[in-house]
């Protein structure tokens, strides 16, 4: 099984600002969420992260003994211009156009094709080899990011990359997709753990 888990919040995340490939640090509450995960993943064959601070940071949280493999596809999306403003700051022809065409370029950024081809890439490879990857008896784990780990869902779907803008996944979220008969099969999308004084959603 492929377990997607997307960070815990950050302070970005908090103030509702574009987070790409900038460092934004846990939060309180972040660091809560990426601990409590720690009871979901178990111990899986494999941790892979993005190379960003608060994936590595989320799964350093668990405290496991497995070394954290890096791979780069797994970052998130570059915003370009766009990276650290206010969602609310971009007009409503940027959202438009955006929404309506996967190959849309932020200004200095990364279309959502291009975050697609990169995940599909890495997907691929998890479950390229069965018993040694995703299709092993014990999960791969990946720690990630809300395009990326959305890119995964619409590749395991077979949807266009812009069924992303129909897809919400919270901080410290957990995804899974499993191999079925001859594709990918979503097994659980957007699953969240209690944290301190909370309820799973």
């Amino acid at each position: 099984m492929l377990v997607l888990v997307r960070h815990g919040e950050t302070q970005a995340n908090a103030a509702g600002l574009l987070l790409g490939r900038s460092q934004s640090p846990l939060t309180e509450r972040g660091v809560a969420q990426a601990r409590a995960l720690g009871a979901v993943v178990g111990l899986p064959a494999r941790v892979v992260s993005s190379p960003l601070a608060r994936a590595l940071d989320t799964a350093a949280a668990w405290g496991l003994d497995q070394v954290i493999e890096v791979d780069e596809r797994w970052v998130e999306v570059d915003y370009g211009e766009y990276e650290g403003r206010a969602l609310a700051d971009l007009g409503p022809d940027v959202w438009q156009a955006w929404r309506a065409d996967p190959d849309y370029r932020p200004p200095g950024g990364e279309t959502l094709s291009e975050v697609g081809r990169r995940v599909r890439h890495a997907c691929h490879e998890l479950f390229a080899v069965p018993g040694h990857g995703a299709r092993a008896e014990s999960d791969v784990v990946v720690v990630s990011h809300v395009s990326p780990i959305k890119a995964a869902v619409a590749w395991a779907l077979g949807a266009n990359d812009t069924v992303t803008w129909r897809l919400q996944l919270s901080t410290a979220s957990v995804t899974a997709i499993g191999w079925g008969h001859d594709a990918p099969v979503l097994h659980r999308y957007n699953v969240t753990v209690p944290g301190p004084g909370g309820r799973a959603r």
